[in-house]
């Protein structure tokens, strides 16, 4: 039986101090095959889909999304609004972090803190001012302005253990330090709420979650006792191990073996449109020729989305021309995919570049469905505009670094928002870069311009829907004129697992697999 499931979007580690390793023999174990592994236990480090999938396996969000897009109470079992810019929560008692602390509210302000040093994560919080406790159950959450997105944003607070992050290592060393690409006491040790402890790991090869004894949640139907997570980079022999028997579930499925699995006896393909948009940045502080928008839109009309989703992609994806999705208040549906090769090469003469120049470009390998094909082929389509491209391909765990050093004059970044609204596109992607408030993060290409970015806070604080969308898709627009950047396409979801692993339960739009909840028959 085929498993289908269509949503449209809306908008080697010390195991842990204090933890001891399940000894016994798990009773039902799912052997999981991802394209790579978590690289770091922070959940602070990096702002990424697979620190995000990690933290909903050992950590728990005050709040998560369903499968059809709406809020349901986690660590937070309630919340009211108390004024324009205070939301309280009251948190469920009797939850326990795996080191065996309580859970108080004392955890998610001190979470709070961290989060806003995080260079990764801080522009999230930027309109967020404090978490005032009440009690040991209940704090309030401030905004400095009315938000409408403060939900949203709380799905992104998974309260970590202070106590066990407290203190100094015996080499001296704050526990609660922050490393980006680092080694540091919280990239290898953890203490979270969440279903699993992680008991084994070893960075590239495997990592190992048995079921927390004490977790909450025991209305959960999971019945999952052991995880075993392992990363298999290329997508063939990723395949060939869920055919032959030898991993459970996988993903993501490539859309060159999504009709192999689907026919596949005792094997189920689950399918969602995704929202994740797939870019190239190209770096203004790098190339002088990038300051031009007329270089930066022959770049745009150089490149064949349509035939990156017909031929790499097989379909499998959406041709995009702005971040936005449909469904998003910043979706414009008058902005259209512009490829154009004569029109590419006029603008590169009119902007004095018609004997082109050269560049060098970096993407990932197994980060992105087919990303390293997908730069293969953009390079090629800027050959035909005279821009030689030098490109290097990485895993993700060498691409990430380079691309916090700016390292090459384009990049390929893929971005699903956030909160799950336009806004944080720009916020991260295309935002004038600013250390201080984390706007453009993730902008590498240097892009800035002041009316876009006030477009984006002025949303923020605009309560009237019709009036926000209204912002947000003006702001598409200037990126899109602009061609602040490179769109590709959205790039939807495939995962493969066996017939009785029940995996279209716990698989959402945004890729956080719950494998807490996960049903094994």
């Amino acid at each position: 039986m085929k498993s289908f499931i269509r949503i449209a979007a809306a908008g080697a580690m010390t195991v842990m101090c204090g933890i001891a390793a399940n000894s016994a023999q798990a009773e039902t174990t799912v052997k999981v095959a991802y394209d790579a592994d978590p690289v770091s236990l922070d959940p602070h480090e990096q702002l990424s889909g697979g620190t995000l999938q990690l933290s909903h396996m050992v950590f728990d969000p005050l709040v998560r999304w369903t499968q059809d897009l709406q809020f349901e109470p986690r660590l937070a079992e309630s919340w009211e609004q108390i004024d324009a810019t205070t939301t309280r929560f009251k948190l469920r008692s009797g939850v326990t972090f795996h080191s065996g602390n309580a859970l108080t509210a004392k955890d998610v302000d001190w979470t709070f803190d961290r989060l806003k040093e995080s260079p990764d994560f801080k522009g999230i919080f930027a309109l967020f001012t404090d978490v005032e406790v009440v009690d040991d159950m209940t704090f309030d959450l401030k905004t400095s302005e009315p938000y409408p997105l403060v939900l949203h944003t709380a799905t992104y607070i998974f309260p970590m253990d202070s106590a066990f992050y407290s203190g100094t290592t015996d080499d001296g060393k704050d526990k609660a330090e922050l490393v980006k690409h680092g080694d540091s006491f919280a990239s290898r040790n953890v203490s979270g709420t969440g279903p699993f402890v992680v008991t084994e790991r070893e960075q590239g090869v495997k990592v190992v979650f048995d079921r927390f004894d004490g977790y909450w949640d025991t209305a959960s139907p999971g019945n999952v006792d052991q995880i075993i997570l392992t990363p298999i980079k290329e997508d063939p022999t990723r395949v060939a191990a869920l055919l032959s028997g030898d991993v459970d579930f996988i993903a993501p499925v490539p859309p060159t073996d999504l009709k192999r699995v689907e026919s596949a006896d005792g094997v189920d393909l689950i399918t969602m449109p995704g929202t994740r948009i797939i870019t190239f940045q190209m770096n203004q502080n790098r190339v002088e020729a990038f300051k031009d928008a007329r270089v930066r839109q022959a770049i745009d009309y150089a490149v064949n989305n349509d035939a990156i989703v017909k031929k790499i992609m097989r379909g499998f994806g959406t041709v995009g021309a702005q971040a936005s999705p449909a469904g998003y208040l910043g979706y414009n549906e008058a902005l259209t995919p512009r490829f154009d090769l004569e029109k590419a090469k006029a603008l590169m003469a009119e902007a004095g570049y018609a004997d082109g120049f050269s560049i060098t470009m970096m993407a990932p390998n197994n980060r992105y469905v087919n990303d390293d094909k997908i730069a293969q082929a953009v390079a090629s389509m800027l050959s035909k505009i005279n821009i030689k491209v030098d490109l290097q391909t990485m895993p993700k765990a060498q691409y990430w670094p380079k691309f916090d050093e700016r390292a090459a004059d384009m990049m390929m970044i893929g971005w699903h928002a956030d909160t799950e609204d336009s806004a944080n596109f720009h916020q991260f992607l295309s935002a004038c870069p600013d250390e201080a408030t984390g706007n453009g993060q993730y902008n590498s290409g240097a892009y800035c311009n002041e009316m876009a970015d006030k477009l984006m806070m002025d949303s923020n604080s605009e309560t009237d829907t019709a009036k926000r969308a209204e912002m947000l898709q003006k702001l598409e627009g200037i990126l899109y004129e602009e061609a602040a950047f490179i769109p590709l396409h959205w790039q939807n979801l495939a995962w493969g697992a066996k017939s009785n692993v029940k995996a279209g339960a716990i698989v959402n739009a945004l890729n956080f697999p719950y494998f807490g909840d996960l049903v094994v028959e």
